[in-house]
């Protein structure tokens, strides 16, 4: 409907006390879509029971976490009103009423005014004008609708409205707290790894998002890293991580409870509907080294050969490392091709991990480094016993060397490896590695026999 609505007079229905200023904003963004605001104003309270209002929430707010903290103060009650005051809203809450039209005459250019009630707003705006029913038509003639008044219901941002209870009257700091959905971050990071050099620059980035309907301005902003648990009490899955030995180093970063912080050097808005990027992490020259990983599951038999990963071996310790503690997010890695250009060659996400990891990212399949397993053997050795002979054929079409880790999965109970080729490590309960090299346009086999229950 292209009839424009002009509010002539707002009537809002009047607070015992004038609407208080934001005076100081403090906003916790967690990393699962939600935040802690915490809005301090400075309000000048009568003694006794008093209405104050306080617009500017977030749309999203939960009623049940909002807790006021000001000397001598204490709440009453709460209301919240998110119906926000919209040209259309209006004339929804005007059914009923009586509303002013003013229509003009496109060839003359003059303007008659009538009184019109409003019958209904389904789907279009029907009215009643004198002893005829009409409806406001979209057909491009100017017509202007009047409203008498603002109903007092509408505001035009989201509103707290708490009855507070204060002993003494007199002016003072208050602080507005609540929990609300709609906002949270997430870290990304841009790695520019020089294979020859053997090093790597990272720079990371954190995300915010607001979707809260609500512009939060000059905000003393915090990150927290770490999952909370859910409302039903339990936890959130946690993300696969790529981390190969978690660390165990202690950093300046602030923590509380189990959580690290990350605050923004700077007050900023984080406005309504947007995205916003600030840099957490610049870091150049930490070491670095291409690996390749190829993990066999038990009895694996191919006919053809298998690209190994290709993987980004780096670490978060102090030391030769990137010095921090890292939030989880996708790692993105480029490298300079032979005129200098940085190419995309790969991501992959991290969990939240400790400085002093060593983090090991598969950012693809290696094309020239290949992998074929073979069942060679399978035999009955007793009851419930059984002997498997393994043959791993490993190609190379690189012009240097590489060693790749080889790991061979299924293992269980008193599962052991019988005979083999090249020692082996027990990487875990259920994993043997070989790390074999293999030379530049050259070819390797690695051979084992392992004995198992089943």
């Amino acid at each position: 409907m292209r009839a424009c609505f002009l509010l002539l007079t707002s009537v809002l229905a009047a607070p015992a006390t004038a609407q208080p200023a934001q005076s100081n904003l403090a906003v916790t963004i967690y990393n699962d879509d939600l935040a802690l605001v915490q809005d301090t104003r400075q309000l000048d309270l009568p003694a006794g029971r008093s209405r104050q209002e306080f617009p500017g929430v977030s749309g999203r707010i939960s009623p049940e976490t909002v807790t006021l903290s000001g000397a001598g103060v204490g709440i009453v009650e709460q209301n919240f009103d998110f119906d926000l005051l919209s040209p259309s809203k209006l004339m929804e809450k005007a059914v009923g009423e009586e509303v002013t039209l003013l229509r003009t005459n496109p060839a003359t250019g003059i303007e008659t005014r009538e009184r019109a009630k409003v019958l209904a707003v389904n789907g279009g705006v029907v009215i009643q004008v004198g002893s005829r029913i009409e409806v406001l038509r979209d057909d491009g003639l100017p017509v202007r609708v009047v409203f008498d008044h603002v109903p007092p219901n509408l505001r035009a941002r989201p509103t707290l409205s708490v009855t507070v209870d204060s002993r003494p009257a007199g002016a003072r700091p208050v602080t507005l707290s609540y929990l609300t959905k709609g906002m949270g971050w997430k870290a990304d990071y841009v790695a520019l790894f020089d294979e020859q050099a053997g090093k790597i620059d990272v720079q990371g980035w954190v995300t915010l998002t607001n979707t809260t309907g609500t512009t939060f301005d000059n905000a003393d902003t915090v990150l927290v890293a770490g999952d909370l648990s859910d409302s039903n009490g339990g936890y959130r899955p946690a993300r696969r991580g790529k981390t190969t030995r978690p660390g165990t180093e202690s950093g300046e970063r602030e923590s509380v409870g189990d959580f690290y912080l990350y605050p923004l050097k700077e007050r900023t808005t984080i406005a309504n509907a947007q995205t916003k990027q600030v840099s957490f992490l610049d870091v150049n020259g930490a070491a670095a080294r291409r690996a390749y990983v190829y993990r066999s599951g038990w009895l694996a038999t191919r006919d053809e050969a298998e690209s190994a990963d290709s993987v980004l071996q780096f670490s978060s310790s102090r030391d030769q490392g990137l010095g921090d503690a890292l939030p989880a997010g996708t790692v993105r890695v480029y490298q300079k091709d032979s005129r200098g250009k940085s190419q995309f060659v790969g991501e992959n996400q991290i969990d939240h991990t400790p400085m002093g990891s060593d983090i090991s990212l598969a950012t693809g399949q290696a094309f020239d480094v290949k992998v074929k397993p073979v069942v060679e053997k399978r035999e009955k050795t007793g009851d419930n016993r059984w002997r498997t002979t393994m043959r791993y054929e490993l190609s190379n079409a690189r012009p240097n060397a590489v060693t790749v880790d080889l790991v061979q999965a299924g293992f269980w109970g008193d599962s052991r490896v019988h005979d083999e080729s090249m020692k082996s490590v027990r990487r875990s309960a259920d994993e043997v590695l070989w790390r074999v090299p293999v030379p530049a346009n050259g070819k390797a086999t690695v051979t084992a026999t392992f004995d198992t229950r089943y």
